[in-house]
């Protein structure tokens, strides 16, 4: 492998000096477990415990059997922790500075406001503009550019994610550049959204679909299709499908990758099986990224380490990622050239 350092220490400062990108980020994942202490004890939370090794027990996967819906049930867990417009500040605000700590340069990060703003009832719109003005801060105050996404949840009601997709498009001016579908991609269709997305895609919105994770390469068809997508959350699952492949090469479509959140929802069961050299191999268009650092204990260094070494991806193919990661932003041209050029001298490609 060329370019290779000879140790893994030497290997992990080398990707962490990486500049970076991270398409498929989400805030509800991204907690730090320290937070969690913190804001249980200052809010009265009941916990049987405010150690920080309690929590992370139910905060993280710390060696359970792969399993997706055990992986979800995180987020129910993770709920619980926005008892108050501080706290959701709070995370947001950490969120990007520990992207920032990791050296990502360009981040999308996405969440459910629903999810947000369930346990006291906040109203969306505040929190929405909550997130968003504390992204805007921690962007000013580390070296990292963010957008935002909005997710509509799968198995939530076709008006609720009407109203997520209007509270999106009104709020572009704040940062918000996509939608998500995310959620339980075997029991709850696609298809019912697809007016929603297609409402989204008319007001200038990037649009993005958790498919082909825990559903087959027929829900990454379906995502494309009939919601419009530019960009699969994960789609590892495409390659099981030679069309599907062919529609995603044709179309553009870029793959949004997490490997070891594939590995704990039982999407793959090894990481040498991870289907991310061959979707490289086939020229579709890869991204790289860390789904929920948390939840899944990991940074975006992590997931370029696992995809080099026990995956044999090089490093000409992660510079690669990254500048696909540049590719498939939600940003105008003209963003998207500045971005380029920029990382292209950073990466040593220009």
């Amino acid at each position: 492998m060329r370019n290779r350092p000879s140790s893994a220490a030497g290997l992990r400062a080398q990707l962490h000096a990486l500049p970076k990108v991270d398409l498929h980020r989400h805030l509800e994942g991204s907690l730090r477990l320290q937070t969690l202490a913190e804001i249980a004890q200052e809010h009265g939370i009941d916990l049987p415990s405010y150690d920080i090794e309690y929590l992370r027990r139910f905060a993280t996967v710390t060696g359970e059997e792969p399993d997706f819906h055990l992986f979800l049930e995180k987020f129910a867990f993770l709920r619980r922790f926005y008892p108050t417009p501080a706290a959701v500040e709070r995370v947001a605000y950490e969120a990007v500075a520990d992207a920032a700590a990791d050296n990502v340069k360009y981040l999308e990060l996405r969440f459910n406001p629903v999810a947000l703003s369930r346990q006291q009832h906040f109203p969306l719109d505040q929190v929405v503009d909550w997130v968003c003005a504390s992204v805007a801060q921690a962007q000013r105050d580390y070296d990292i550019e963010t957008a935002l996404i909005l997710q509509i949840d799968r198995s939530g009601s076709v008006e609720m994610g009407d109203r997520i997709a209007d509270i999106a498009i009104a709020k572009q001016s704040q940062g918000i550049v996509g939608l998500d579908l995310a959620g339980d991609e075997v029991g709850y269709p696609a298809h019912r959204f697809a007016d929603v997305f297609q409402k989204a895609r008319e007001a200038g919105l990037g649009v993005t679909v958790h498919a082909g994770e825990a559903g087959g390469a027929e829900n990454v068809r379906e995502a494309i299709e009939l919601l419009g997508a530019s960009r699969i959350g994960h789609g590892v699952r495409s390659i099981e499908n030679s069309d599907v492949v062919q529609l995603v090469r044709q179309r553009g479509v870029t793959l949004e990758v997490c490997p070891t959140s594939n590995l704990q929802t039982a999407v793959v069961r090894r990481f040498w099986q991870h289907p991310l050299p061959d979707l490289l191999a086939l020229n579709l268009r890869v991204t790289i990224n860390t789904d929920d650092p948390s939840v899944s204990d990991t940074t975006l260094t992590d997931e370029y380490m696992t995809a080099m070494l026990a995956m044999g991806v090089t490093l000409e193919q992660i510079k690669h990622t990254i500048m696909t990661g540049i590719a498939g932003a939600f940003q105008p041209p003209e963003v998207r050239k500045r971005l380029a050029r920029w990382f292209q001298k950073e990466l040593g490609l220009a």
